[in-house]
């Protein structure tokens, strides 16, 4: 039984498989990547390391407690855009004989059983709580570094200069983990889009998955964006 059934769903189950690959792998690969090249990751670090080093040397701070509370209205955005989302696919699920019928008439569409369709939806459902879990944490983690910016040294209080920088360090590596989790939880956006391409087809499933993960290392490692961010104002006109 197991076997007829591996045998009539290779195809999904290949994807599947495929899927996991991409979302993991590319995970991994860009964690231990960013640790040794040049990406928007790591540059951006370098940019909120010296942002922190002269809000150091600021007494009003206005502007940079400013700046902390839009990144935290981007993450909140998000997570209850999620949360919505997540409401949309529990209401899908006890709709599914009608959805299935309207995909099983879009062109290359795969015949799929009640029990796949369900599947399909707890994948994506997963994958939602997954990416609301990290947008909460970063949306913690900026709550950590306002709190860190509050309670950072004025200038003139004494400090020695080995002590500042590691003040600035400090804040400048929680508002990375914080910037981080929310890139972790985009990514997770992009492959959310990638699964709705197997409920039409799994071939059309796996191309997406290789399509989102070109798109994102496109972005990360060798975009235009990345090279703007590392040029260097030494030099200009």
């Amino acid at each position: 039984m197991v076997q007829g059934y591996l045998v009539e769903h290779w195809p999904h189950l290949l994807a599947m498989i495929w899927f996991l690959v991409c979302f993991r792998g590319y995970m991994q690969y860009a964690r231990a990547k960013s640790k040794t090249t040049a990406c928007l990751a790591s540059v951006m670090h370098l940019y909120r390391l010296e942002w922190m080093r002269h809000m150091l040397m600021r007494d009003n701070r206005i502007p940079d407690t400013n700046a902390i509370a839009n990144l935290e209205r981007t993450v909140a955005f998000f997570a209850s855009t999620t949360m919505l989302i997540l409401a949309g696919l529990m209401t899908l699920l006890s709709a599914k004989d009608k959805a299935i019928s309207i995909v099983s008439e879009i062109p290359f569409s795969y015949p799929t059983g009640a029990g796949e369709w369900e599947f399909k939806l707890l994948l994506l459902l997963v994958l939602f709580v997954y990416a609301f879990f990290k947008f909460t944490w970063s949306l913690r983690q900026y709550g950590f570094v306002s709190v860190m910016v509050s309670g950072a040294p004025m200038p003139g209080e004494g400090f020695s200069d080995h002590r500042l920088e590691a003040h600035a360090d400090r804040i400048a590596k929680m508002t990375s983990l914080a910037a981080n989790n929310f890139n972790t939880g985009l990514r997770t956006y992009y492959f959310c889009l990638a699964v709705l391409g197997w409920f039409i087809n799994p071939w059309l499933f796996m191309m997406a998955s290789a399509t989102v993960v070109y798109v994102l290392y496109r972005r990360e490692f060798s975009s235009s964006t990345l090279h703007s961010l590392m040029m260097s104002a030494e030099g200009e006109d």
